[in-house]
This record gives C-alpha cells, structure tokens and sequence, in this order.
C-alpha cells in the first residue's frame, strides 16, 4: 500500500469487530430481561374493574337520606342527588351489603337509570370498596 495512511491488518481489524459484536450481544440481553411482574395487584386486575364500572358514575357521599343519596366531586362538579329504590343492591369489595354501611365520605361507583315521567335518577346498584370486580 501506499500513501501514508496506517496500513489495516488483520490484527487491528480484529478489535473494531469484537467490540461490535460484544455491544450488539449486550443489547439483545438487555431486551430479554423483564422485571418480575406481580401475581395479585393490590387492587387486582385494572382492565377487569374498568370494563366492570364502565356506565357507572362515580362520586363522593355527601348525605345519606332514607331514600336518596348525595353525589359529590362526580363528572357534573355538582352535587347530584338520586333516589334510592327498593330493588337498589349494594356491594362492597365484592360481596352483597346494605345501605347501613354506607358512610358521608365514601367513595362509590353508582349505577343509575333515569326515569322517564320524573327525571330522577333511580340507583340500581352501589359499589364501594377496593375490589369491585366480583360483584353479584
């Protein structure tokens, strides 16, 4: 060869090589570890208790009355009322409740229809708690 340029050999191309190989090797470990994912959730699985609580309002209870509930902080920003009827179910993480155990405060997901003469809206079902996804 000619030309003043360092003259490549086998020796020097050896190291360029290795070292590519070494970081692409590097980078294919690196995809293949994941982290170790959890059996149980704390809250379980979030896809089942979306679809679950989907068409469901949620809010916060600001009074209890013997046939209505208040609804806070819901998607409205207002307080909304409903009423409560005598075929109203009530869960709570998962099994059957009352109306007794509800508390000013709770966070709730409501199920609700709207009733066609009056326009007040009639609970079908109440669910509280952390585990809403068994409901009955």
């Amino acid at each position: 060869m000619s030309g003043g340029g360092p003259a490549l050999t086998l020796g020097s191309a050896t190291l360029p090589a290795f070292l590519g190989c070494a970081i692409s090797f590097s980078g294919v470990l690196a995809q293949q570890h994941e982290p170790p994912k959890a059996g149980t959730a704390r809250f379980g699985n979030p896809t089942a208790t979306a679809r679950t609580l989907q068409g469901y309002l949620y809010g916060v209870l600001k009074r209890i009355g013997a046939n209505e509930l208040v609804l806070d902080k819901t998607e409205f920003g207002d307080a909304q009322v409903f009423k409560i009827g005598p075929k109203t179910k009530y869960v709570h993480d998962g099994k059957p409740s009352k109306l007794a155990d509800l508390k000013v405060g709770d966070m709730v997901f409501v199920d609700a229809k709207k009733d066609k003469k009056t326009g007040e809206r009639i609970v079908r079902k109440v669910v509280t708690g952390v585990n809403p996804t068994r409901a009955p």
